[in-house]
């Protein structure tokens, strides 16, 4: 039995990872597009890019897919996996798949507007380049055809894929619908047990079920995102979000824009939303929530709402919506989008994307960070180089859409609506295993520094099997 590490390896996105079994059975575990950087080491096997390969190993030999969740560094590049000949069915979680086709579908519109930049260059460009250029990119019809794969498997529920293989998902909060996956496998008689933790989220997470126990288990395979830190924000969300509006909008009668990942992020904001206007009985303050993805997003919460927490399902219950509300506007269109600009009340404007990288967020930071009355609040991370990392990290000026703009707008920032565990959660995740018991802690999906760190602290507390897999290592499992 052999672990591949084929994403997600020393990096952050990407998330890939290929188990054989005995005859040869493969296993992928999560199929995710990689934001990080090109791959030389990948560039060096003779599946390359420039010859139309998305992936290093030849994907006609996977015999099953397992996703954990939705997000697109785990599950956006399954429609590659078809183009480049799958067969085989992708296991998830019913709200998992709901949500995979929400976030594939408009990674395929981008494509479809990539392809059409390339090929409307007016030159003729070298067929190698061209293919490197294109090869993963995909367009709805792979995603339709993606989803004719799915199967899905109920939470906390042993499905048999045959005899010798069981796979268990448990709740991890994170997102809806997300997973650590539970892979049972015998070989020779004997019966080994992988786990495959996902992307594990907090505890007491608005919406979200707490993640659950998760199984002792011979390997492990562990996300790192927070690997050296703790969430700085002790407060609950509602009084973090209460403050700011009162200081943005009520004290000062300005306007508070707030960057958001429309699935996840998004929800978790409106319904705190809510709450504050049931609570706290703020005067009418006019909330739009500028993304059509958010506002499927949120129908799907609220349909597969018995996999929220207690406390979500009984403000349902109480109040019919866990989002819409009376001041609540969901924007549809790009007019509407811009005709924003207009509105001169105090008003609160939700858009993507989260790091102000793209996506209508960008004509409200445009239109904005030179107003004084306008709090810019920065709800989660934002990777080095985008315009929300430089406003987080205090920068005077930044240059959006070829405009040099002056910050003149407030900005605020908080974790406190992070959908990831911190150092804490991460070791009450992997504490679960006796380090006695545990032959191999791999870490992954991290930053190589964050994942160095995190090995110290694993060490130090008794897990000094813990491995750092670089990418297209590959493991014996004994």
């Amino acid at each position: 039995m052999k672990l591949g590490f084929w994403g997600a390896a020393r990096q952050v996105t990407g998330s890939m990872y290929m188990l054989t079994l005995d005859h040869d059975y493969k296993v992928l575990i999560d199929c995710g597009f990689d934001f990080d950087k090109e791959r030389s080491d990948f560039e060096s096997t003779e599946y390359k890019k420039e010859d139309g390969f998305i992936f290093p190993f030849e994907v006609t030999e996977i015999n099953l897919v397992i996703l954990t969740h939705a997000h697109v560094d785990h599950s956006g590049n399954l429609p590659n996996l078809i183009k480049e000949g799958y067969e085989g069915q992708i296991l998830c979680t019913q709200p998992t798949m709901e949500l995979s086709e929400l976030l594939l579908a408009d990674s395929a519109r981008i494509h479809k507007l990539k392809l059409n930049s390339i090929h409307g260059r007016g030159k003729k460009i070298n067929p190698k380049l061209l293919n490197k250029l294109t090869a993963d990119l995909y367009l709805e019809s792979h995603v339709k055809e993606t989803m004719d794969r799915f199967v899905c498997i109920g939470f906390e529920r042993r499905f048999k894929v045959h005899e010798n293989l069981f796979v268990t998902f448990h709740y991890t909060g994170h997102l809806l619908g997300a997973a650590s996956i539970l892979v049972e496998a015998r070989e020779n008689g004997n019966w080994v047990k992988i786990g495959f933790s996902g992307d594990i989220g907090r505890y007491n997470y608005p919406l979200l079920k707490d993640p659950q126990p998760f199984p002792e288990v011979d390997y492990l395979v562990c996300e790192s995102t927070y690997g050296n830190r703790t969430h700085e924000t002790t407060e609950a969300p509602e009084t973090v979000l209460k403050d700011v509006i009162q200081s943005s909008l009520i004290d000062i009668p300005g306007r508070l824009i707030i960057p958001s990942f429309s699935v996840g992020r998004t929800q978790s904001l409106l319904y705190i939303l809510n709450k504050l206007q049931f609570s706290e009985h703020f005067p009418d303050i006019r909330i739009f929530t500028d993304s059509p993805m958010a506002m499927k997003s949120s129908q799907l919460y609220e349909k597969f709402r018995s996999h929220l927490n207690k406390e979500a399902q009984d403000f349902y219950k109480e109040n019919d919506s866990l989002f819409n509300f009376e001041n609540l506007t969901y924007v549809p269109d790009l007019e509407g989008s811009k005709a924003l600009s207009n509105h001169y009340e105090p008003c609160i404007i939700i858009s993507s994307s989260g790091m102000i990288h793209g996506g209508r967020i960008e004509n409200h930071i445009l239109k904005n960070l030179e107003n004084p009355y306008c709090t810019i609040f920065m709800i989660g991370f934002s990777a080095e180089g985008t315009t929300g990392n430089k406003l987080m990290t205090g920068a005077d000026r930044v240059v959006l859409k070829g405009k040099s703009l002056e910050v003149k707008a407030r900005i605020l920032k908080t974790d406190v609506f992070s959908g990831h565990a911190d150092l804490k959660g991460l070791m009450r995740f992997v504490e679960q295993q006796k380090p006695e018991k545990l032959k191999k802690l791999f870490l992954v999906h991290g930053e190589a520094e964050v994942m160095d760190d995190f090995k110290k602290t694993l060490v130090w507390s008794g897990y000094e099997q813990t491995v750092i897999p670089e990418y297209g290592n590959e493991f014996e499992l004994i």
